[in-house]
Formats: structure tokens, C-alpha cells, sequence
């Protein structure tokens, strides 16, 4: 939360001192990017990678199987829509939750420990004051650049803001019937600790919704279990409800504030899988 934003390759090489063990060198360097790529881009292909990184097939495979030795990446089948050719469905390579867990940065246990302390002895309103407090510099910075932008790109202009701040971000159409926008965060930096406290997860959306000036609503978040914090974005003009396809629950399914119950005082949650 507030502002992450790192020298280049600065988080990858953050994934490389964490996961990849005594190595060091160029080798270890590459295939933190690959690393690093896969986590920002979600499922993709071993050539869409060596395109982007401009490695041969046999070195992209070579990286491929020591991460996913190291249990930093996953393969999966790709779904093929339509008719299907010849030969096997393209491999689809996934990050972990160890590998993304790689990049999550430090000191999680004295933040979540420090947030438990504040709630025991000043309450649950003090912790939701702190977390809009860490996001309140994110909204600052954001705010002159998206308040100078047409309606229609902000959401686009916000994707490439959270990705600078190492959000891995991403926008695009909602795929849902009720039409409006998408924004999928791939990192998230404080997702132990926000499976413990959702305030910050919600201090987010109250400035996601102040910056795109229309309501938006979480519907996945990493710290509850889901591979990308998924935020739908109401067309302007409409409300919430009404962008909600028919016969939908009135809530997001993954609503910070009554999704499970919270182990303030204990040890961490399990996450789903």
C-alpha cells in the first residue's frame, strides 16, 4: 500500500534472494525475470515468454523447469475454445503461491503484529483509519493525473500507475453481462497481512471509487485465496446495482468485511485453495 515503486528490477531481484537459493550471476538474474513476468502477466504461454524476453525455446524451457522444480511456477492445460487442430493445447505457466510469495516484501509478521496490537488497544475503527492513511499517499499522487484524463482512460491510466507502484496491474472490459471495466491487480505486497485485516484491502477501493469517480466493487482479492485482486468498475452514470447482472447477490463474493472471520490475536488465517 502508499508508494512501492522500486528501482528497475528491483523486485525481481528481491524474488531471486528469496527463492533461488546461493546462485547468482546472470542465470539466477534471467530467470527471475521470467519469474517476474509470469507473476505480472498471468497464464501464458513459454513462446509469448521467450518473445518478450527475447530468449530461445530451449533457454525459456531450461528456466521453466528450474522454477518449477523450486516450486516457484505451475503448468497448466490451455482451454481451447472452438474446434480444436491438431497436436496438444499450448502449456499455460502460472506463479505459485510460493513463488508469489517470493516477492512479497518483508516484515509481515511486525506489520500484522503491530495492527493487532493497535486494534487491542484503540479498536477496529483505529486499524481502518491507519489503513486509509497508508493509502491516502497513493491517492495523492494519482489524483492530478487521472483528474486530467477523459472518463473513459482512467481506468487504463490507473492500471499503468498501480504496475509502476509494483501492483502488476492490468485493465480492461468486465466480461460480465452488466458491461463496465475490469482492474486486476496480480501483486499485491501486503496480502498476508491483508487476509488478516481487510481494511486495507478497503481503504483501497474507497480510493480506487474516489479516483474513477463511479463505484467500483472487489470481487477476488489475493489475500483471501484468489490468484488476482479483481475490482469491477461501474460504467459512469450507472450505479452499482445497476450494473449487476440479474439474479446476482447483492454483494461482492469476496466482501473484505464479511468474507470469513478474522484471527486477530492468533496466528495468521489459512488461506484458501
Amino acid at each position: 500500500m502508499g508508494n512501492r515503486q522500486q528501482p528497475e528490477g528491483g523486485a525481481a531481484a528481491g524474488a531471486s534472494a528469496a527463492a533461488y537459493g546461493p546462485e547468482r550471476g546472470a542465470e539466477n538474474g534471467t530467470r527471475a525475470r521470467v519469474a517476474r513476468l509470469i507473476l505480472e502477466h498471468g497464464p501464458i504461454t513459454a513462446a509469448m515468454l521467450g518473445e518478450r524476453l527475447g530468449l530461445t525455446p530451449a533457454a525459456i524451457r531450461r528456466h521453466l523447469d528450474n522454477l518449477m522444480n523450486e516450486g516457484m511456477v505451475e503448468a497448466r492445460d490451455s482451454r481451447v475454445r472452438g474446434r480444436r487442430g491438431r497436436g496438444r493445447p499450448a502449456r499455460l505457466f502460472a506463479i505459485t503461491e510460493a513463488g508469489r510469495d517470493a516477492f512479497v516484501h518483508g516484515y509481515d509478521d511486525l506489520a500484522a503484529s503491530a495492527l493487532r496490537f493497535l486494534a487491542e488497544k484503540a479498536g477496529s475503527q483505529a486499524v481502518a483509519e491507519f489503513a486509509r492513511r497508508q493509502v491516502a499517499d497513493l491517492e495523492r499522487r494519482y489524483r492530478p493525473m487521472l483528474a486530467a484524463a477523459p472518463p473513459q482512460q482512467r481506468i487504463r491510466l490507473l492500471a499503468e500507475a498501480l504496475s509502476n507502484d509494483g501492483y502488476a496491474a492490468s485493465a480492461g472490459e468486465a466480461p460480465a453481462p452488466g458491461g463496465g471495466d475490469q482492474l486486476c491487480q496480480h501483486h499485491c505486497p501486503v496480502a498476508h497481512v491483508a487476509t488478516e485485516f481487510p481494511e486495507l484491502c478497503e481503504a483501497e477501493v474507497e480510493v480506487f471509487e474516489r479516483l474513477l469517480g463511479t463505484p467500483v466493487r472487489r470481487l477476488a482479492t489475493i489475500a483471501h485465496g484468489d490468484g488476482v485482486c479483481t475490482t469491477h468498475v461501474t460504467p459512469r452514470g450507472m450505479t452499482a446495482a445497476d450494473s449487476r447482472p440479474a439474479g446476482s447477490p447483492a454483494g461482492p463474493r469476496t466482501d473484505e468485511k464479511n468474507a470469513r472471520p478474522r484471527a486477530r490475536g492468533g496466528q495468521r488465517q489459512k488461506k484458501d485453495v
